[in-house]
């Protein structure tokens, strides 16, 4: 809404005006001359307004070094080949994991021309951008995953054929080179200094329009949304064929790898995803080195820790990441780490939320010794474990279920709904457990706790629990009136429950 009060000449044109409310008019009279005289423009604090942002100059230094990506994947004539009717659009289907509608398909069979000959056929577009003088092109991983050649056109139209000097699927990064020299370089900037609410811009080929630009805030950082990668969530629209492309802010530097969108549609809804350029760096500089990236493992399986459980265990607040298993054999199991332990810090980090470990372990050197910080029944332990190196991962075993023991049930376990049984030898070698009580059945405050037939619980108001007996001992000991903490197995997964006094 325009503001006219705010000059005094239009104060001395409007200073009589007419006004018409519910049919009747009224008519303002004329300020007084000395109250116009002591009006004046009303002046913004400093800082607190801004125009809107010109890219124009941020286009002219980063466009140079933004490059459009194709990939092509070889086929036999004989066999099918050709191109589909919208290879951008195929692209973005493979990348989301969307079915392909019937009638799209990414090859169109052609007639048998009588030889075996093979010919390159379009698979995908993307972006990329320029780390060095000498050839070196960030993109992601996928716009290059299955491909046969890579081709790179630079903005003044030149082509190479890039070659892939390695690619880490699981932060999606890829660098290739084209054998060229005196190319515009790119400048990083530091995701440190980013914040919610800043402008930044995208460069790209979305749909194969190449040197798009597209505009936008930054809506939230440290997105959630992978194991080894907090993203930048803007609102930059970005499409199909945008994927690689730079995220740069107003001082011209790339922050971020156009990576994802969260969409419904198929189309751009205002949500997208950009990988962290210090994240990217931090990859991109073992693919240079080695063309494969080498990450710490502990073997832990994680879940992140409820409020309920953290006040019902005497953690306060709910931050760390829960073990709920420990793989025989691993880092984590030499160092003495629990299912059931929840783990604090590593390597002198604060663990805030579970998703926080996989990162600081994967980013940290295998063979090198870390402190690590534990909770466990009540009290904080601090453990040296020494990180190995992360494998593929492997298939899970599901092993038979051996004979159960008798159930037991008295008048302590009865009023929480619980029947039970002490483990046999066999349960306890196949669970690698020292003791445990299994639960024969669940009622009651028990089952409206999440606890069921078949979980094994080892520790109940954080007192460890290897026999039926042990457990109501514990169990006695506990205020009924408030909630109590049951630490139980699941098959190969340790979480908690918390069990509600009746009211």
């Amino acid at each position: 809404m325009t503001r006219f009060a705010s000059h005094p000449s239009v104060l001395s044109l409007f200073a009589s005006a007419v006004l018409a409310v519910g049919g009747a008019t009224f008519l303002l009279a004329p300020a007084p001359a000395a109250a116009q005289a002591a009006v004046v423009p009303t002046v913004p604090p400093a800082g607190s307004v801004r125009g809107l942002p010109d890219f124009t100059d941020l286009v002219d230094q980063v466009g140079p070094s933004v490059v459009n990506i194709r990939t092509l994947e070889r086929a036999s004539a004989n066999s099918g080949s050709g191109s589909g009717p919208d290879e951008q659009m195929l692209e973005f289907f493979r990348r989301f994991g969307i079915p392909i509608p019937p009638g799209m398909t990414p090859r169109t069979p052609r007639p048998d021309r009588g030889g075996p000959s093979e010919e390159a056929q379009p698979r995908g577009v993307g972006s990329g951008f320029i780390l060095s003088a000498d050839g070196l092109i960030m993109t992601n991983a996928h716009v290059v995953d299955g491909a046969d050649e890579v081709i790179v056109t630079l903005p003044d139209k030149r082509e190479f054929k890039a070659r892939i000097v390695g690619a880490d699927k699981r932060t999606d990064v890829a660098v290739v080179r084209i054998e060229t020299t005196g190319l515009t370089a790119v400048k990083i900037g530091d995701v440190n200094r980013l914040r919610v609410g800043e402008w930044v811009m995208a460069i790209g080929s979305p749909f194969g329009l190449e040197n798009t630009v597209t505009a936008g805030i930054v809506s939230a950082k440290q997105r959630d949304t992978g194991d080894f990668l907090p993203f930048i969530q803007t609102d930059v629209a970005i499409n199909p064929g945008n994927s690689g492309g730079p995220l740069i802010n107003m001082r011209g530097e790339v922050v971020g790898i156009n990576s994802q969108i969260y969409s419904r549609s198929g189309g751009f809804q205002g949500i997208s995803f950009a990988i962290p350029i210090d994240e990217a760096v931090r990859v991109s500089d073992q693919l240079k080195a080695t063309g494969r990236v080498t990450r710490g493992r502990i073997g832990v399986q994680i879940d992140q820790v409820s409020k309920d459980v953290a006040e019902s265990i005497g953690l306060g607040q709910p931050k760390g990441a829960l073990v709920r298993g420990v793989e025989p054999n691993s880092p984590a199991a030499k160092a003495g780490v629990e299912p059931g332990d929840i783990i604090l810090k590593f390597d002198g980090k604060e663990i805030d939320k579970s998703v926080d470990l996989p990162r600081f372990v994967g980013n940290t050197k295998p063979g090198n010794k870390s402190a690590m910080t534990v909770f466990r029944r009540g009290s904080q332990r601090e453990l040296s474990i020494t990180v190995a190196e992360l494998e593929p991962e492997k298939p899970e075993v599901r092993a038979s279920a051996p004979e159960p023991s008798k159930p037991q049930s008295s008048n302590a376990l009865q009023a929480i709904g619980l029947s039970l049984a002490d483990l046999t030898a066999a349960e306890k070698k196949e669970l690698n457990l020292k003791g445990g009580v299994r639960v024969a059945s669940a009622e009651g405050s028990a089952a409206r706790a999440g606890l069921r037939e078949g979980d094994v619980i080892v520790a109940i108001a954080n007192t460890e629990t290897g026999t039926v007996k042990e457990l109501e001992a514990a169990l006695s000991k506990a205020d009924k009136t408030k909630p109590i903490n049951v630490l139980f197995r699941r098959g190969e997964w340790a979480q908690y429950a918390v069990i509600r006094p009746q009211r």
